[in-house]
């Protein structure tokens, strides 16, 4: 038998049918509210927790883990959760993965006690790796009209790339204006309104064959490597590389990677069939995402950090300091997927997305211990902004297109995957090398008065920008080399999302036939 050959029979449309429904806009309303909710989530709380920590009363070496079961349990399960939202239909993944949300942050709102706090952002990361991917296979499958898909990834770009620094904002309000607890109590009415949404706009699709079976060996070996990967580079931020734990996590992985790319070649229903990765566009995309997550972890972390503990900047200060990014990348991301994607592909705009945020984050190298926000702040900001809204939507587009549908979840899902393991790999590599750059600042700067500990910490994150730099330079020219050119791949502004039970272009129908070899 064929690995993939027992794809569950669905009722094909013919060629050029698949018509959207009349309510997709309010679709892409309600999927936008459950990926802001998600992302933000990643760093909303970060701001809260000097405020959490005070009022629980946990130690500093606790603090991180109200940030590392969050993504510990969200990065280790989001192959799964994508996979089950194709198993038991988009709608009802999505729906559970709402309510699910909203109740784990109810439950962390009133928490008394750390450990329930901390139970709470681990059932918020489960959640959260069912609602994510399973709100961007909604909208893969929802939006099949090439200028239409075009504008609906281009907002869903822009929300995944700004998520953030929204929540940085939304975190300093919430905190000073009323109580590190609202943090998570604001995800409850985002959730109740995205639920009601889903219940009236988003459509199911019923299945007329056997339903297929989960891949339980593959779904314990990738979240197995994925909790070990992801905790790897969070041990490595708080004990350093030379740390057993650190490489044995690291090593772990790696061999669980490897396993599991052996086991889904001959597994009859594979969690995630090979092909979807080895497709150059794809695999240049997730690539792409993966790089420009790191990147953009280290902007949100070094300059809060800079924002608040040099310049004084209050928590509101330092998320209005964003909100010109913000409004940066969703223009950059319209211009990007409505006007030059279309006309260029993402084998040009990606790579150019990444030049220009590499130059926002050399641009951020020159910041001192006194800054004016307007002439040494702003520019480079709006700068990266434009970068990431060139990256980011072009990237996930091609990251889904002409995937089956029996598979978009899964598809999906890598999407995710690639952001929150760039951003995994990001902070700790950034975090490891400025805290070198510190303590070698320091010891050749001796003695240590309050001047040269303030001059180390801005030195120690101008190394983070450069290493950031660094990031963006190697991205730009992997995509380029990467990336078909529009003759050879699928082309995005004339591109139809394949209809229900029929084979992608780019693909050999599943099951069926091998694969075109990789141009």
């Amino acid at each position: 038998m064929s690995p993939t050959s027992s794809v569950t029979a669905v009722s094909p449309e013919p060629s050029g049918t698949a018509v959207p429904h009349s309510r997709r806009w309010w679709t892409l309303v309600t999927v936008a509210l459950a990926q802001l909710m998600v992302v933000l989530d990643s760093t909303v709380v970060n701001i809260a927790l000097p405020s959490a920590q005070q009022d629980l009363g946990f130690s500093n070496a606790d603090r991180q883990w109200i940030v590392t079961a969050y993504s510990l349990a969200f990065g280790s399960l989001l192959l799964f959760g994508g996979r089950i939202s194709d198993l038991i239909g988009r709608k009802r993944a999505f729906i559970i993965g709402l309510i699910g949300f909203a109740g784990a942050s109810a439950l962390g709102g009133a928490a008394g006690t750390f450990g329930m706090l901390v139970g709470a952002r681990a059932l918020q990361g489960a959640f959260g790796a069912l609602l994510a991917p399973t709100a961007l296979a909604v909208l893969t499958t929802t939006f099949t009209i090439p200028k239409e898909r075009a504008r609906a990834f281009g907002i869903f770009g822009a929300i995944a790339g700004a998520g953030g620094a929204v929540g940085l904002l939304l975190g300093g309000v919430l905190t000073q204006q009323f109580n590190w607890r609202w943090n998570l109590y604001i995800n409850v009415p985002i959730a109740i309104i995205a639920i009601i949404g889903a219940a009236l706009f988003v459509t199911s699709v019923k299945r007329t064959g056997p339903r297929p079976r989960l891949d339980v060996p593959g779904t314990l070996l990738v979240s197995a490597a994925l909790f070990s990967l992801v905790y790897g580079f969070s041990n490595a931020e708080t004990d350093g590389w030379d740390s057993p734990l650190t490489w044995g996590f690291l090593g772990a992985a790696v061999l669980l990677l490897v396993v599991f790319v052996l086991w889904q070649r001959r597994a009859a229903h594979p969690l995630l069939p090979l092909h979807i990765v080895l497709d150059r566009n794809r695999g240049a995309s997730y690539s792409s995402i993966l790089i420009a997550g790191s990147g953009m972890f280290g902007i949100f972390l070094f300059v809060t950090y800079y924002l608040q503990t040099t310049l004084k900047f209050t928590p509101i200060q330092t998320g209005l300091a964003f909100l010109p990014m913000i409004v940066m990348l969703v223009i950059a991301a319209q211009f990007s997927t409505n006007v030059f994607v279309p006309r260029f592909g993402p084998k040009v705009m990606v790579p150019i997305g990444m030049v220009i945020a590499g130059s926002g984050m050399v641009y951020l190298t020159h910041l001192g211990v006194t800054a004016n926000y307007a002439t040494d702040i702003l520019p480079p900001l709006m700068i990266l902004g434009a970068g990431m809204g060139s990256i980011m939507p072009a990237a996930i587009q091609t990251a889904t297109l002409g995937v089956d549908r029996h598979f978009a979840g899964v598809a999906s899902a890598l999407v995710n995957t690639s952001q929150q393991v760039g951003g995994s790999i990001g902070t700790a590599l950034l975090n490891t090398l400025a805290a070198t750059a510190a303590t070698d600042y320091l010891a050749s700067h001796l003695p240590p008065t309050p001047a040269v500990i303030q001059d180390a910490a801005v030195h120690s994150y101008a190394t983070a920008y450069w290493w950031g730099a660094a990031f963006f330079a190697f991205g730009a020219v992997l995509s380029a080399l990467l990336y078909r050119r529009r003759s050879q791949g699928l082309s995005l502004a004339t591109s139809r999302t394949p209809a229900l039970g029929e084979a992608p272009a780019d693909e050999a129908p599943v099951g069926d036939a091998p694969l075109p070899a990789a141009h």
